[in-house]
């Protein structure tokens, strides 16, 4: 079972979970992991999956929740402020940099689907962290972007109207990262497969948390299409990078994103491409998350 902590994030606290490897030593110095979640997740959901396999490696790992979502302070709820994802990572690292049996020297991070972008970006700056993994990672700005039609600049324009609306009504919008069940997306005619696997590992028991509330404050919407996670890679992110997709590729735009952040990085050291699966299946189908978790306990062995 993990050890619940509690991370200074100025005002508030990251609510955190630690896994430890068995026979942990606080005498000894251990490498160390963040892993960042993706969005909208909670650290008992992807993040533990990760986490807990890692510290079965011989690993200390810790996930948390983001701020302002989960057991995290911070207000409004359920918004997700890109730089805000990014600022919680290097918090963490804070957190465990002075935990006793831990190597402030060999830290590194994880990150899956948007977390992987948000890892991205901030291990571009944050040189504590000395070796970067991302599996499925999304550039959420530019997978945001790809969804519209008009274009970035009029969404932005329409959500600007509806942020001074909600001013003026003292009331913050909310709107859901998926449908609550499948049946509303059929009802919708959404069909997209990437969609559906996500309702299906999300809103039922085999991924859903209570903590996970499906929901994010509009006004994110505007941060969100304004952020590229790849910006200055190819410039600042020096660190040892591993990078693993899903063969699939579909809306999540995870097989494009892990490409492109390969062929910028100026340090890639290894490309994983898991056959038969998609997206989601690299959150919790044994089968797939073994062969990351695999490759990636070779690539930090290496090079933390």
């Amino acid at each position: 079972m993990p050890q619940r902590i509690s991370i200074p994030r100025g005002s508030i606290s990251l609510a955190a979970d630690l896994y430890l490897p068995d026979g942990f030593d606080d005498s000894l110095a251990h490498p160390a992991i963040v892993v960042a979640t993706p969005g909208s997740s909670v650290k008992e959901q992807i993040g533990a999956n990760y986490a807990a396999r890692l510290a079965a490696r011989g690993f200390v790992a810790l996930t948390f929740d983001p701020a302002h979502q989960g057991e995290s302070g911070g207000e409004p709820r359920d918004l997700e402020d890109p730089y805000r994802r990014g600022e919680d990572i290097s918090y963490a690292v804070d957190a465990l940099g002075v935990l006793p049996g831990v190597d402030p020297l060999r830290i590194g991070a994880l990150g899956i689907c948007a977390g992987g972008g948000y890892a991205v970006h901030t291990a571009r700056t944050d040189h504590r962290i000395k070796a970067l993994g991302t599996v499925v990672a999304s550039n959420i700005g530019g997978a945001f972007r790809s969804f519209l039609t008009d274009g970035a600049a009029v969404a932005l324009d329409a959500l600007a109207a509806a942020r001074t609306e909600e001013s003026a009504r003292g009331e913050s919008d909310v709107v859901n990262w998926l449908p609550d069940a499948r049946g509303e997306a059929v009802a919708a005619g959404i069909t997209d497969i990437d969609l559906a696997q996500a309702i299906d590992y999300y809103r039922t028991p085999r991924g859903g948390h209570g903590n996970s509330t499906n929901r994010r404050l509009s006004r994110s919407d505007s941060l969100i299409l304004g952020y590229d996670a790849f910006h200055l890679v190819d410039q600042l992110l020096t660190q040892p990078l591993q990078v693993i997709i899903a063969e699939h590729r579909g809306s999540t735009l995870q097989y494009e994103d892990g490409m492109t952040l390969w062929n910028l990085a100026p340090n890639p050291v290894d490309l994983l491409v898991i056959e038969g699966a998609r997206h989601v299946d690299l959150y919790d189908r044994p089968e797939y998350v073994g062969q990351a978790v695999e490759r990636l306990t070779a690539f930090y062995r290496d090079h933390l």
